[in-house]
């Protein structure tokens, strides 16, 4: 805290983008870490931040948080809101980005997506004297808190902190801070570690007898593989797909398949469709059990790992993947116009590039899964000034306690602009 930090009594408005409390001051809103709306604190102020020192008047909707990490950890934000708050924080991100953007459709409520929990961890790893210190980050800082399990994780990564101390404990001569990626896998542990450099043939050694007296699936550096005793592949629709080490996978299994269902659900009818930013295919698979599929994704390992699933399963029609920078080369509008519907699940960016396509194309329907309320409401407000109505937009929670939020907005275009 600065010098002009004061100590003084707020009382909280409303929640903020991030979750945390926002009190409105005549110097303008003071955001508060873990308050609640209505609730009055005694805080310690620093300009428009402030932590709480005392809560006088609690909210009906706070609740005991499920771990003891809880404030000092940050990987969750949200663990003291009651059920009916949480979900209409989350689904008023959706409600208040598309509101800025001009969009007005319907907003559906929130889908709880977490599922069995996370199947995705990252730890970070660091010397410390003649050890490794293995953990999460304290929040707002760089500094590492240990982890001896998380509640949020699927049960598959239970494990995982310990393997994750084992790994760093082999890694500690290079002195370099870790990443350490652990997925669970319907095989086991996927393993990937960042921050480390190439192996040479010792330490290849080395880690591939860690992999096996850890029981891992596979094990990775930078995405190149160590070792891999199992294919350690996860289960999408009627496919078994094995993504590339570090691969993008959506956070749960549930949120896959919730994703997934709202995707098809949005266009029941199409015989031919384009999945853009198709990653290993999670829609692609799914889509590909009704309909011929042409995937685009610019990683050319998830291509190959699309690739490789599609053609291993039976009853699915056919499915072509092509490895292509839809940033760079978006597909033009003759090439879109061939397809019933496009699917586009593209990271926190958006598509801009693609969408401004799209929107100069005769694509009947669009279905447009997001991870940013921010870059969709962007995208959607092209694709509507192209002559797409909004017709409905669903929000989904995989990050469960996180300000993280996903969304499926559906579009249709004006019959006349139809080919």
């Amino acid at each position: 805290m600065s010098a002009l930090a004061m100590n003084e009594t707020l009382t909280i408005a409303r929640l903020g983008q991030r979750g945390d409390g926002v009190a409105e001051t005549t110097g303008g809103p003071v955001f508060v870490p873990f308050a609640l709306p209505g609730e009055s604190v005694r805080a310690v102020r620093d300009g428009d931040r402030a932590q709480v020192v005392e809560i006088l008047t609690p909210s009906a909707s706070r609740i005991a948080a499920i771990c003891p990490l809880f404030t000092r950890c940050g990987g969750c934000a949200a663990q003291h809101m009651g059920e009916g708050l949480y979900a209409e924080w989350k689904r008023q991100q959706v409600v208040t980005a598309l509101s800025r953007a001009a969009l007005e459709t319907e907003v559906g409520p929130l889908l709880d997506a977490h599922g069995a929990g996370r199947r995705r961890v990252t730890f970070h790893a660091r010397r410390e004297d003649e050890g490794m210190r293995v953990g999460f980050m304290v929040a707002g800082t760089h500094d590492l808190i240990e982890v001896e399990a998380c509640p949020v994780l699927a049960p598959g990564l239970e494990r995982a902190p310990l393997v994750a101390q084992h790994l760093a404990n082999r890694l500690r001569a290079s002195n370099k801070p870790l990443d350490i990626q652990l997925t669970a896998s319907q095989a086991g542990l996927d393993v990937d570690i960042r921050g480390h450099g190439p192996a040479g043939d010792s330490l290849r050694r080395q880690l591939t007898e860690a992999a096996e007296r850890l029981d891992l699936a596979r094990l990775a550096m930078h995405g190149e593989i160590i070792v891999e005793r199992r294919a350690p592949f996860q289960l999408m629709g009627k496919a078994a797909v094995t993504p590339a080490p570090g691969g993008f996978l959506q956070a749960t299994a549930e949120g896959e398949a919730i994703l997934s269902r709202l995707v098809l659900e949005a266009i029941p009818k199409a015989k031919r469709v384009a999945d853009l930013f198709a990653g290993c295919g999670p829609f692609s698979v799914r889509l590909a059990e009704k309909a011929q599929v042409s995937a685009f994704e610019s990683d050319k390992a998830a291509i190959q790992a699309l690739s490789r699933a599609a053609n291993h399963t039976q009853g699915l029609k056919p499915v072509a993947a092509e490895a292509r920078d839809l940033f760079r080369r978006p597909l033009l509008e003759h090439e879109l116009n061939v397809f019933d519907a496009v699917v586009l699940d593209p990271p926190r960016a958006g598509a801009e590039a693609q969408v401004r396509r799209l929107a100069a194309s005769k694509v009947p329907l669009i279905a447009y899964v997001s991870c940013d309320v921010g870059s969709f409401a962007r995208d959607a407000a092209l694709l509507v000034a192209g002559g797409y109505a909004l017709e409905r937009v669903t929000p989904v929670d995989q990050f469960r306690y996180s300000a993280h939020i996903e969304l499926v907005g559906v579009f249709r275009k004006a019959a006349a602009g139809r080919r």
